[in-house]
C-alpha cells in the first residue's frame, strides 16, 4: 500500500515537472507579447501596462489573413491526399499482404530514416526543373511524399491488426475488395485515420524549412513558414516577434486540444492491439 501511494505521488511530481517544463515557454511568450515595442523584457515580468495591441499590429503587419488562407489551401491538398494514398498502401501492405509486400514495407521503413536536411537540396532542384518554385505546389508534392513513409507504417500497424474473420465473412457474402476496405475496414479505421490526419495537420501547419527554402513569397507560404520573413522585418522587435509567433501557435493548440481524445484514443488502441 505504501509503495502504491509512493509511485503514485512520484508519478503526479513526475507529470508536474514536464507540464510546466510545457507551458512555461508559452507562458514567458505570452508575457513577452505584452511589453513595450521595441524593449527587451527582462524575464517574466509583467509589464506596468499590457500592450494587448501588439497582437493586432501583428497580425496586421505579418498579414496573417493570407498566410492563413495559404495554410488553409495547403492543408487540404496535403492532408486529404496523404491520408487516402496512405491508407489505401496500410491496407494492401497490412490486410492484403500481397506478394512483395514485405519488400515495399522495408523501403517504406528506410524512408523513415532519410533526415529532411540531407535531401533538400536535391529537392530544390528537381522542384526547380519542374517550374514549381515559389508555388504551394512546391511545398504541397514534396509534403505528400515526405509523409508517405510515417503515415503507411502507421496505417499498416493499424490493418495488420484487423482481425481476418471480418474479411472471410465478406468474402462469403460476396464482397469485392474495394467494398471490404471502403464499408468494412475503413469504419473501423476511424480512431487510427483521425489521429494521423491531426499529425499530418500539425507537421504541414509547422513546416519551415521547405517552406523557406522553395518559396520565396511569405504569403504562399504556410504560416510558421512565414514567420521567417516575419522575424526579418520584426527581429529586432522582441514583443511583437512573440506576439506574432503565438498568433501562428494557436490554430495548432485549438486543433489538438479539440481532437486530443481521439489521438489518445487511436494511441491506446494501438498499444492494446500490439
Amino acid at each position: 500500500m505504501i509503495v502504491a501511494a509512493r509511485e503514485r505521488w512520484l508519478g503526479t511530481i513526475l507529470l508536474v515537472i514536464l507540464m510546466a517544463i510545457t507551458i512555461v515557454p508559452f507562458i514567458s511568450l505570452f508575457i513577452t507579447a505584452l511589453h513595450p515595442q521595441r524593449t527587451y523584457p527582462p524575464g517574466l515580468t509583467w509589464p506596468e501596462t499590457a500592450h494587448w495591441e501588439n497582437f493586432a499590429i501583428a497580425f496586421q503587419s505579418a498579414r496573417m489573413l493570407e498566410l492563413l488562407w495559404s495554410s488553409v489551401l495547403i492543408e487540404l491538398a496535403v492532408v486529404p491526399v496523404a491520408i487516402l494514398i496512405a491508407t489505401l498502401a496500410g491496407f494492401a501492405l497490412g490486410h492484403l499482404r500481397p506478394a512483395g509486400g514485405r519488400v515495399v514495407f522495408i523501403v517504406f521503413l528506410l524512408g523513415l530514416t532519410l533526415p529532411l536536411e540531407g535531401i533538400i537540396v536535391p529537392l530544390y532542384y528537381q522542384i526547380r526543373d519542374m517550374g514549381l518554385l515559389n508555388t504551394r505546389w512546391a511545398l504541397i508534392l514534396p509534403l505528400i511524399g515526405l509523409f508517405m513513409p510515417f503515415a503507411v507504417v502507421w496505417m499498416r500497424a493499424h490493418f495488420v491488426n484487423m482481425p481476418t474473420e471480418l474479411s472471410e465473412a465478406a468474402r462469403v457474402d460476396g464482397a469485392t475488395t474495394w467494398q471490404l476496405f471502403w464499408r468494412i475496414h475503413v469504419p473501423l479505421s476511424t480512431p487510427a485515420i483521425s489521429s494521423l490526419a491531426i499529425l499530418l495537420f500539425l507537421w504541414t501547419w509547422n513546416q519551415f524549412l521547405l517552406a523557406v527554402v522553395l518559396v520565396s513569397d511569405p504569403t504562399q507560404r504556410t504560416m510558421a513558414g512565414a514567420l521567417g520573413a516575419f522575424q526579418g522585418q520584426w527581429g529586432t522587435d522582441i514583443p511583437l516577434l512573440c506576439a506574432g509567433s503565438l498568433l501562428i501557435l494557436t490554430p495548432t493548440l485549438i486543433v489538438f486540444l479539440v481532437f486530443q481524445r481521439q489521438f489518445v484514443s487511436a494511441l491506446l488502441q494501438g498499444s492494446l492491439k500490439g
